[in-house]
C-alpha cells in the first residue's frame, strides 16, 4: 500500500493499490443509471473551480452529453457516496480517495474497467499515481487534482515573538509546545469536531517510530497487527502532546470544512497546523494579505528520537479519483470515459490548478512550477514527494469503510481523555477478520 514518491514522480510502479456548475441541480443520484443524463459529484473548496471550469468546458462543446455537477463538503459527502453506490442511485462519475473503497466497488461490481478507454489521459498523468487507481491491474478510477503531501503550516510572526525555531525532532516540538502554551498562544490548531485530521498525527508518529512497515501488515489485514509497538509508542508521544496542551480544550469544536484551523494560524491565534497540501490555497485565498507579508511557513514532520522511519516519509493523498459507475447505461459510460480521457487534467485543468497553488497528478511540469507566483510552495511539495522513500494514503482511505469508522471514532476518544492507546490497539485488531 505504500508508495514510493520518487517512484510516483519517476513514473515506477506503486507497490500496491493505497491506498454549482450544476447545470441545473440535479436530484442526487438520478444520473448514475438507467437512461438519465451524465453526473458526478466532487468536493467544495480546493479545486472545486477547476472542476466546474472543466465540466463547463465539455457541456458547451457536447450539448447532447450534458453533466449535472453537485458538490459537497468534504464529511457529508462521505457519508452520502457509501450509501448512495451501494444503493444503485450514485453519479456517473464517483469521487473517491480510492485505496480500501475502490476495492469495495470493484468487489461489487459499482464500477467499470477504464483500461482501454483512457488513452490519452494515460500519457498524460504520472503512471504511479494512476496504479493507486488500479485493482488487479485494471484502471477503475483516474487522478482528478493534484497531490496532497500533509505537511506543517506555521505562523512566522508568532514564531518571531516566542524565539521559537522551526523543530526537526520530537523533542524540540514539545518543547515549542510548552514554549507557546507558557505566552498564552495555542500551539497548534486542531479540527477535532471532524475527526479525520486528528489521524494525521498517529499516522505520522507511527512512521517515524517504525516506518512504513506497521500500517504496511495492518493494510494486509494480518492478525494482531496493530500490536506492532510503534503503534503503542506512537500513542505515548501522542499523549504528551495533549497532555502538555498542544491542541488547547476546544479543539473538539473546531470544523476542518469551513477552514476554521486554518483561520486559527492566520488570525494570530495558533501557531503551527499540520494539514494537507490542500490548505495552502486558504490561506492565499482567505488571507492574502498576511500571507504577501511572509507570515506563512511550512515544514515537514519532524523525526522522533530513536525512530527508524524516514524523514522523508510522507502521509496524505496522491490524488483524488474519479470512477465511471456500472449502473450507468453504457452511452454514459463511455461519454464518461471520454471526458476523463479528453478534458480531465488537460493544460487548461493543469494551468488552472498551478495557479491556485496546486501541483497536478501529470508529467513533466517543472517549468510551469517554477513560474508560478507560488513558486515557493509548489516547488517544496514538489520536491517533498518526489525525494520522499514512502509516500502512505490516509488509513481512513487506504481500509475498508467500517474499519476506517472504527479508527476515527476511536481516536476522537483518544484525544477527548476517554480512550487509551491500548484500548485503541485493542478495537483495531478486532476490526481484522
Amino acid at each position: 500500500m505504500s508508495v514510493s514518491r520518487r517512484q510516483l514522480l519517476k513514473g515506477a510502479v506503486a507497490s500496491a493499490p493505497l491506498f454549482a456548475l450544476a447545470a441545473c441541480g440535479s436530484k442526487a443520484g438520478q444520473a448514475g443509471g438507467g437512461s438519465a443524463g451524465l453526473s458526478a459529484w466532487a468536493l467544495t473548496g480546493g479545486p472545486e473551480q477547476v472542476f466546474k471550469d472543466t465540466f463547463a468546458a465539455w457541456n458547451s462543446a457536447n450539448p447532447d452529453h450534458k453533466f449535472t455537477v453537485q458538490y459537497f463538503a468534504n464529511d457529508s459527502y462521505k457519508q452520502k457516496i457509501r450509501t448512495s453506490v451501494g444503493s444503485g442511485n450514485g453519479p456517473t462519475l464517483i469521487y473517491s480517495w480510492a485505496g480500501g473503497t475502490l476495492k469495495d466497488y470493484v468487489a461489487s461490481k459499482d464500477v467499470v474497467d477504464l483500461t482501454d478507454k483512457i488513452p490519452n489521459l494515460t500519457k498524460r498523468v504520472i503512471p504511479s499515481v494512476l496504479d493507486v487507481g488500479k485493482v488487479d491491474g485494471k484502471v477503475y478510477a483516474v487522478p482528478i487534482n493534484n497531490s496532497q503531501p500533509v505537511l506543517f503550516y506555521y505562523n512566522k510572526l508568532l514564531f518571531k515573538q516566542a524565539g521559537v525555531q522551526v523543530p526537526t525532532t520530537f523533542g524540540q516540538l514539545l518543547s515549542a509546545v510548552r514554549t507557546f502554551k507558557a505566552k498564552g498562544i495555542l500551539p497548534i490548531a486542531l479540527a477535532g469536531q471532524s475527526q479525520w485530521p486528528e489521524l494525521m498525527w498517529i499516522e505520522y508518529l507511527v512512521d517515524r517510530i517504525g516506518g512504513p512497515e506497521p500500517f504496511k501488515k495492518v493494510f494486509e489485514q494480518t492478525k494482531g497487527a496493530w500490536s506492532d509497538p510503534a503503534f503503542s509508542k506512537a500513542f505515548e508521544k501522542l499523549k504528551q502532546l495533549i497532555d502538555a496542551g498542544a491542541f488547547g480544550n476546544r479543539f473538539g469544536s473546531v470544523v476542518a470544512d469551513n477552514n476554521a484551523d486554518a483561520a486559527l494560524v492566520y488570525t494570530n491565534k495558533a501557531a503551527m497546523l499540520l494539514q494537507g497540501s490542500w490548505v495552502y490555497t486558504t490561506f492565499t485565498g482567505d488571507a492574502a494579505a498576511w500571507v504577501k507579508q511572509g507570515n506563512l511557513g511550512w515544514f515537514d514532520f519532524p523525526t522522533v528520537e530513536g525512530g527508524v522511519g524516514d524523514k522523508s516519509d510522507v502521509y496524505g493523498n496522491p490524488s483524488n479519483y474519479f470512477s465511471v459507475s456500472a449502473k450507468a447505461s453504457k452511452q454514459n459510460q463511455d461519454q464518461a470515459a471520454k471526458f476523463l480521457d479528453t478534458y480531465n487534467l488537460n493544460d487548461k485543468a493543469c494551468k488552472e490548478l498551478i495557479d491556485m497553488g496546486l501541483v497536478p497528478a501529470v508529467q513533466n511540469i517543472e517549468g510551469q512550477l517554477a513560474a508560478s507566483k507560488d513558486k515557493d510552495f509548489l516547488e517544496y511539495t514538489y520536491t517533498m514527494t518526489q525525494n520522499a522513500k514512502s509516500f502512505q494514503l490516509s488509513w481512513d482511505q487506504a481500509l475498508s469503510d467500517s474499519q476506517a469508522q472504527t479508527l476515527l471514532t476511536k481516536l476522537s476518544q483518544f484525544f477527548l481523555g476517554q480512550a487509551t492507546g491500548a484500548q485503541y490497539i485493542a478495537a483495531m485488531n478486532g476490526t481484522i477478520k
